[in-house]
């Protein structure tokens, strides 16, 4: 696949096949993707929780927001549930603030977890104080993001963005879900030389 291609098939995906489940090894892979990956000042501040345990992924599972735009929705049902999880912590012992890095790393397991097959949402609606219970975390950590990960059972697909400007994705009566983009003239103001 090419890069744009990885690029374009990496799309939230919120359903997963629970039969299909992920392993752990293939997250510890991702993690090191991320590992690899630039870090602001070189500090790399960031620590990783990973699970595929399938009673553990069940207990996470409902500290998570799923789709902000479908208020109605409450998630997957069961049987398309993650069954991994990537846990992305700041460690406040070696820095204050995360700034971009955990954009760069989760982006970078994402992209990995499409090359190998598997597909994931980053959730950033987090239950913070309960979900660092769960995993017994001590206060250096602070929780920054969740990728949830599994095998895609569900289809989305790009939209050019309407004329009313509306950027919320929707489902559709077959249950597609439906992701609207900018194009490039909305995007690039300027480009020199001029063509």
């Amino acid at each position: 696949m090419k890069f744009k291609e990885l690029v374009a098939a990496n799309r939230s995906r919120r359903k997963f096949d629970q039969a299909r489940p992920v392993d752990v090894g293939t997250l510890v892979e991702l993690v090191d993707l991320a590992r690899l990956a630039p870090s602001g000042m070189n500090k790399q501040p960031l620590k990783y929780i990973v699970t595929a345990d399938q009673s553990q992924c069940e207990d996470i599972f409902p500290l998570l927001g799923w789709a902000g735009y479908l208020k109605e929705w409450q998630g997957p049902d069961p049987g398309e549930r993650p069954t991994g999880y990537i846990i992305i912590l700041l460690d406040k012992t070696i820095a204050d603030k995360a700034f971009s890095d955990h954009g760069i790393a989760a982006q970078t397991m994402m992209l990995g977890a499409v090359e190998k097959g598997l597909g994931g949402c980053m959730i950033g609606t987090i239950k913070r104080r309960k979900l660092a219970e769960l995993l017994k975390l001590d206060e250096q950590y602070e929780i920054l993001l969740v990728l949830a990960l599994g095998v895609p059972n569900e289809k989305v697909v790009i939209e050019p963005l309407s004329t009313d400007n509306n950027i919320e994705y929707w489902r559709d009566a077959d249950n597609i879900h439906h992701v609207p983009k900018r194009g490039m003239s909305e995007v690039v103001l300027a480009q020199y030389p001029k063509g």
